[in-house]
């Protein structure tokens, strides 16, 4: 159980220790209560130390936790809330603290299936409660894309268990090209989100190839306990270093590709880059920019400079500005061939 976890074990049971009135609290009793709420939680002896306690309760005394608790002693050798109705679960929450919890929520909310907030169970709930009875009627500030509808999402806990224990799928998949689904060992390296779409990402256990599939057309996931995990010094930092989106292709097809923005579209790119790589390297008198690239020429490019329509010319190379010209010329044919 994480460190963190455990002390606010601690915090909540001298907090209750501290609310009944009924008894007089020893420090070596707030000890026992300690330990004995920890082995509930664990179901294994946790002794806490003395130092430990200590420390707790002058972390609760303290601004440092927001606690401030009025915990004294009295009679030399007895704890109590000076106080009576005083209790760490009842502090005030400041304006600053619902900002940041509400707009936490919202983020957690979308990973709600998602076995890495595991320990977070009740948590968020309590959170919700808490914060919307203190908000009332408040909005969300922040806004986040977040399609529920989004096929492959339920995939994504499996594949990271998978990744964080080191084991080996079998993936039932069809990309929207095949006629039938076909089965993959599969060992995954990482799991990539691009443009509010997931991908794994790894090698097939008859290939050292690093493959992608997409979340949204696997059929279904089982583990493949009899087959070895292929180690790896994959690097997703390298691997994608000359990459716009998930499509990774060979090194003869990495393109310096040069874009002329217009002048209406030119802070937006220079504010918002497409790639690490890309570079300003020439303004015209009308306010356009020039810029240049170093990347695979992918489908996600071409769909890139597509979206921009007429605000981005493929300047360079001749290779990428044929493809895009018989791109827009059927985009022409679409609408105007009648």
């Amino acid at each position: 159980m994480a460190t963190n976890k455990n002390a606010l074990i601690r915090y909540l049971t001298i907090d209750k220790c501290l609310q009944n009135t009924n008894r007089k609290w020893t420090l070596n009793d707030l000890i026992d209560a300690c330990s004995n709420a920890l082995y509930e939680y664990e179901g294994k002896d946790a002794y806490v130390s003395k130092r430990t306690v200590q420390l707790d309760i002058q972390n609760m005394r303290s601004n440092k936790l927001g606690y401030n608790a009025p915990i004294i002693v009295y009679d030399r050798r007895y704890y109590k809330y000076e106080s009576p109705n005083f209790s760490i679960t009842d502090i005030p929450i400041n304006e600053i603290d619902l900002d940041i919890l509400s707009e936490s929520m919202e983020m957690l909310r979308q990973f709600k299936n998602f076995s890495l907030f595991s320990e977070l169970n009740g948590v968020i709930q309590k959170l919700e409660d808490k914060v919307y009875r203190e908000t009332k009627d408040q909005t969300p500030i922040i806004h986040l894309d977040n399609n529920e509808h989004l096929q492959g999402i339920d995939h994504i806990d499996t594949i990271y268990q998978a990744i964080l224990k080191k084991m080996v799928m079998r993936i039932t998949y069809q990309s929207f090209k095949a006629r039938k689904p076909s089965t993959i060992i599969f060992t995954a390296y990482i799991l990539k989100e691009f443009n509010n779409r997931w991908f794994v990402v790894g090698v097939s256990q008859d290939s050292s190839v690093i493959k992608t599939f997409a979340l949204d057309r696997i059929q279904s996931i089982a583990y493949d306990l009899d087959t070895p995990y292929q180690k790896s010094n994959f690097n997703p930092e390298t691997y994608y270093d000359n990459t716009f989106g998930v499509t990774v292709l060979t090194d003869k097809d990495i393109l310096n590709i040069e874009l002329k923005v217009d002048h209406k579209n030119a802070p937006y790119v220079m504010t918002k880059p497409f790639h690490s790589s890309q570079e300003m390297v020439g303004e015209y008198s009308d306010g356009s920019i020039l810029i240049s690239l170093r990347v695979h020429h992918n489908y996600e490019i071409e769909r890139l400079i597509l979206g921009f329509g007429p605000s981005i010319t493929v300047m360079k190379p001749r290779r990428l500005k044929q493809r895009i010209k018989k791109l827009t010329k059927q985009l022409y044919l679409n609408y105007f061939d009648e």
